[in-house]
């Protein structure tokens, strides 16, 4: 018995030395693979494309960022080498922009070819901003040609910039309206024993509302149904007006799909083509013949194309540093996701992380403005204080801030516009929300249900702090209710100093209320309605000076936040798309988003400047 247990200890030892040692090898094999990647990425020069008379292909795939999140170069040399398209995780706007400009004046590009069945999170004022792009474009006398299997809403209202919008006769245009719609926590918390105490200011302030309740609040519903008709107007009047057609046709649509379906026979494409938004159907066959007499012929392809990122190999990027030092410069930096404390990698504001480049903007003699692109709607209340006091360091510099805001800068987003010198957003732009708020979770009950439990002793009332495994004291309860007023009492007190109002005026305008762009600017918490393009044109004025470069100044990266970005965006990208179908996933990041933002929190007081209402997500079906 005994040479029995001896052999399958043995065994078990060689086995896991056969283990161990697998592992070993696998893991610095892959290490070398990803080394080899990079390094041949980087040597390896891609030529620029030959574009003869082409169509240039705008694919707008992944979400519409300011500024790219993950950094995937060998996923990239993975396609090039096996020459197949991966859809990018993210289009970055500018990059999009730059093409339309460049394109309009390229005697090799013939026309645009929208290509938007990828399209991910894109906010309304990105959209605006490259409609008005796709205009000036058709202003070369080229064409802009939308042609789709099925149009979701927010594709359909990028196509109604083109000049010809083609449907597959199989395919419909979804025109639903736009709705908000979350998940809420309270009864399943309430079934797993844990109690939230919540602190908060302000009766609109609903950021919470998901851990406090199972329903929407009358006073949220109030507000969100003022914010939801006013953006839906500005999205159905840039549509109609873009195809002429008559004011409320796509309310009518929308409200009366069985009676227009019936009258259709059923068909969506031929209920599209009887309601004028398109104006034609088109099997994919007989795009790609439309498309041969647009270009020159390509035996490959069919018809001569080039994709949106080799067409940007052939051009210069706006905003990036010139190769010889300017004297003027005005500085664009994005802060873009949610605020949170310290350093944080490109996809979140870390206050630590943006001041620093905001301190890096004020040492440098070159820059004699900075352009701060908010798109955010808040988080720390902490970090947005540590970014708004390095904003003051600026000014103090003598060097002018102005803000321009995206598709949402509320909340924290809005703390840290507030002292600018001046303040640009779209009319879409949601941006308010000025409140606080502190959560935290305890879980003694949780624990308790287990046969855990927490004991001991203290010198204070104060003594056991934040511990999770035990309810919170009356005089810590008091005193963060104590802290979260002054910090409420702060919010408001920088933004009349910043807005130049009294503190009876923005006392009206807080408590949590947001507001689209048009109606901010209108109650004097914005100055002007414009793009980031006109938000550096009047910086430069404000800074006095004519002859000026505008470059970005960029976060620094580490390789850890590179490896780290690519691993995560891998991951998730691949679970998604192996465990549910594209729109499920975007379902699934929509709905649970106030939770995974709750688990990300990370201020030091617990007190939050954050918004539960985000620009991008009202396009969402």
């Amino acid at each position: 018995m005994k040479n029995i247990f001896t052999a399958l200890a043995t065994l078990f030892r060689w086995i896991g030395k056969f283990l161990s040692t697998t592992r070993s090898i696998l893991g610095n094999l892959l290490f070398l693979l990803i080394v080899v990647m990079i390094l041949t990425t980087f040597f390896f020069e891609k030529k620029p494309p030959i574009i003869h008379n082409a169509a240039l292909i705008l694919s707008l795939s992944g979400d519409i960022v300011e500024e790219k999140h993950i950094t995937n170069p060998i996923s990239e040399l993975l396609s090039e080498l096996s020459q197949t398209t991966q859809t990018p995780a993210e289009t970055l706007l500018q990059d999009v922009l730059d093409a339309i400009h460049h394109a309009a004046t390229d005697s090799q590009i013939k026309c645009i070819l929208l290509n938007l069945h990828d399209l991910g999170t894109v906010g309304l004022d990105q959209m605006q901003t490259i409609g008005e792009a796709l205009n000036q474009f058709k202003k070369s006398g080229k064409k802009v040609i939308a042609a789709e299997d099925y149009y979701q809403q927010k594709s359909y209202y990028l196509a109604s910039f083109a000049s010809e919008i083609y449907l597959n006769p199989m395919g419909a245009v979804d025109l639903h309206g736009f709705g908000a719609y979350h998940l809420f926590f309270r009864e399943a918390l309430e079934k797993l024993r844990i109690n939230y105490h919540v602190f908060r200011v302000g009766t609109y302030k609903s950021a919470v509302e998901p851990i406090l309740r199972d329903s929407m609040s009358e006073e949220a519903k109030g507000q969100m149904q003022g914010l939801l008709t006013s953006l839906w107007s500005l999205f159905t009047t840039d549509i109609t007006r873009q195809r002429s057609l008559p004011e409320g046709a796509i309310d009518q649509y929308a409200n009366n799909i069985p009676a227009k379906l019936t009258a259709a026979e059923g068909s969506t494409a031929r209920l599209a083509l009887d309601s004028k938004l398109v104006d034609g159907l088109k099997s994919r066959e007989e795009i790609r013949d439309y498309l041969e007499k647009q270009t020159a012929p390509a035996p490959d392809h069919g018809f001569s194309q080039v994709a949106l990122n080799e067409y940007l190999r052939t051009i210069t990027p706006s905003y990036q540093p010139p190769l010889v030092a300017a004297v003027n410069t005005i500085g664009i930096i994005i802060a873009e996701g949610m605020i949170l404390d310290g350093k944080q990698p490109v996809g979140s504001i870390g206050g630590d992380t943006l001041a620093a480049v905001i301190r890096k903007a004020r040492l440098d003699p070159a820059v004699k403005a900075v352009v701060l692109r908010v798109n955010s709607g808040g988080g720390s209340a902490f970090a947005s204080e540590i970014i708004r006091q390095e904003i003051l360091e600026l000014k103090k510099a003598g060097k002018p801030l102005v803000v321009s805001m995206g598709s949402t800068a509320a909340s924290g987003g809005y703390w840290i516009a507030a002292n600018a010198d001046e303040i640009w957003a779209s009319a879409a732009t949601i941006t308010g929300s000025i409140g606080i708020f502190a959560a935290i979770p305890t879980f003694e009950n949780s624990l308790a249900s287990l046969g855990i439990h927490s004991d001991g002793i203290g010198t204070t009332q104060l003594a056991s702090g934040l511990n999770l495994s035990r309810p919170l004291t009356p005089p810590l309860q008091e005193a963060l209710q104590m802290t979260l007023n002054h910090g409420y009492q702060q919010f408001l007190s920088l933004v009349a100093n910043g807005r130049n109002m009294n503190m009876e005026k923005v006392e009206t305008l807080a408590e949590g209320r947001v507001f689209h762009g048009k109606e901010a600017q209108q109650l004097g918490l914005v100055d002007k309605i414009g793009t980031l393009a006109d938000a550096i044109e009047s910086a430069a004025k404000i800074a006095k000076i004519k002859e000026y470069s505008a470059s970005y100044i960029e976060k620094p990266r580490t390789l850890r936040d590179e490896m780290l970005g690519f691993f995560k965006g891998e991951i998730i990208t691949a679970l998604l798309r192996q465990t549910m179908s594209k729109p499920l996933a975007q379902q699934m990041v929509h709905l649970t988003a106030p939770l995974r933002e709750f688990l990300l929190f990370n201020d030091p007081a617990g007190l939050y400047a954050h918004s539960l209402i985000q620009g991008a997500s009202l396009l969402e079906p």
